[in-house]
Formats: structure tokens, sequence, C-alpha cells
């Protein structure tokens, strides 16, 4: 991936292949766990197997993939729930930065957010548009890569099933 940018061409050239395809299993300092599978340049799957929302898991959620530099991935989207995230990644270092900006609701009582998202869109955006939506919560953490493997472009079976429904130390591997 080239860095060299301009005033007139600020990205340097997009590279995502050290990322598309490849799932992830990730610890922040704060003890949350996340599994994201980064199913191709626009979409991923996640499942959440720790923290204030453990059990929440998502296919086909859009996002903006981007590459920053060498090495370097930012992925950030929006969902219905109104949280919104953006999770800067350096898979050779094995770290990641992540940011939630969880609305005040999710703040309150995420468990109504832990579920398989895909099955329940309306009542998500439901909870959103009731709110409260502020005071936003931010959570802004390093977390580290525990597992980093390349599984494929647009598997469904990577991300198929609830956390809590995988073989016991599913989340625990590492490489």
């Amino acid at each position: 991936m080239s860095i060299h940018t301009s005033v007139d061409s600020p990205a340097p050239q997009q590279d995502l292949n050290a990322i598309i395809g490849h799932r992830f299993i990730y610890t922040y300092a704060n003890g949350w766990q996340y599994e994201m599978y980064v199913k191709n340049d626009t979409t991923i799957d996640y499942r959440i197997h720790s923290g204030m929302v453990g059990g929440r898991w998502v296919k086909d959620q859009n996002v903006d993939l981007v590459g920053l530099g060498r090495g370097v991935f930012k992925v950030s989207w929006n969902e219905p729930t109104g949280t919104s995230v953006v999770v800067n990644i350096v898979p050779e270092d094995r770290v990641l930065h992540g940011t939630i900006f969880f609305p005040h609701w999710v703040e309150l009582d995420g468990s109504k957010t832990v579920l398989y998202q895909n099955d329940h869109l309306e009542r998500m955006r439901q909870f959103r548009d009731e709110g409260p939506t502020y005071p936003i919560y931010v959570v802004p953490e390093f977390a580290h890569i525990t597992l980093f493997e390349f599984v494929g472009v647009d598997d469904e079976t990577v991300i198929d099933t609830a956390p809590a429904d995988l073989p016991a130390g599913f989340a625990d591997r590492s490489n």
C-alpha cells in the first residue's frame, strides 16, 4: 500500500487483501471480548463474547473499510440500534483500537440488544427511535488480537451461531 499522498489525492492506495476474508478475536483492555469477520470490502459479521452486550451477534453489517497505511485498517459503521463504531486494526502488531458510541438507551439496558440482531431489525430501530439517545456513552479502548486467520471471502458459515452455542474454548483460541 502506497503511503504517498497529496492535497489533491489524500487517500493512500487501497490494498485491503490483508484484512478481507479474515476472522479475528480480540479482547479490549476493559475485558470485553469480540470477534469480527471481514466478509468483503463493505460487509462484516461479528459476535460479542463478553462485555456489556456479550451474547450479541450480527451478520451482514454494512461498513466503511479503508486502509490508512501499510497494514493499518479502519472499519466504521452505524447500527440499527443507533450505536456507532470505529475500529482501527493493525494485524501485524496484534493491536486494534475501537471506539464505541452507545446511545444512552443501550447504556441503560444493553440486554435488549443481546440477540441475533438480524431477526430483530425493526425492534432495534424502534428502541433507537424511542431513546433516549443522549448522553452518548463513549467507550474508547485498545485491544489485543489473540486470533487472526484467513477463512475466505463471503463465507456465510464463519459466523453463523450465537456465542453461547459455540464449542467450549472457541473464543480462547490463539495463534
